[in-house]
């Protein structure tokens, strides 16, 4: 019996001598578990940082953008409320007028006028002679002319205008078929 029991703490000494080296390796590998959750979360934290900077720097260009906008089209309802104003301008000047004086003052107020809204960032679409393009002509009529080309504007039946390059009235033409 006496071997008995000495076998059995021989065996209890050997287990207790594995053991630690047990405990070792399962402290290493929870601690290696818990480095590589935290360089999980690490790189999760960098990408999302990373996001975030993309999603601000994308704001703060967009924001820029509509700002420099607001600025380059202000004028824009302005504009697009003196047009009519313009339009009958333009057709008082055509009719001849009987005094001269008076004539020439209206197109004074005419020209200034113009020059104010040119100053804005006015301009206006060229037609006659041009190609139709959709985008800055609203084709009202079709003709048949032999000295155009085929898909030539013809006649201009009223202005069009753009604003800093965007257009804030087609203009309204004849085009040849």
């Amino acid at each position: 019996m006496d071997e008995n029991k000495q076998q059995t703490e021989e065996v209890e000494q050997e287990e207790v001598v594995e053991n630690p080296e047990q405990e070792v390796v399962e402290e290493e590998a929870a601690e290696m578990d818990e480095v590589a959750k935290l360089q999980q979360e690490k790189d999760e934290t960098y990408q999302r940082l990373l996001r975030l900077q993309a999603d601000y720097d994308n704001f703060r260009r967009r924001t820029q953008k509509d700002r420099e906008n607001d600025r380059k089209y202000k004028s824009q309802s302005l504009i697009e409320e003196l047009l009519p104003a313009l339009d009958n301008f333009e057709r008082a000047l055509q009719v001849e007028a009987q005094d001269e004086k008076y004539a020439e003052g209206m197109n004074m107020v005419y020209k200034q006028l113009k020059s104010a809204l040119e100053k804005e960032g006015l301009e206006e679409i060229p037609a006659v002679g041009e190609e139709f393009d959709p985008h800055m002509h609203q084709a009202v009529m079709q003709v048949e002319d032999e000295n155009y080309e085929s898909n030539v504007v013809v006649e201009e039946l009223q202005k069009g205008y753009k604003l800093n390059d965007r257009v804030i009235r087609p203009s309204m033409v004849k085009v040849n078929q």
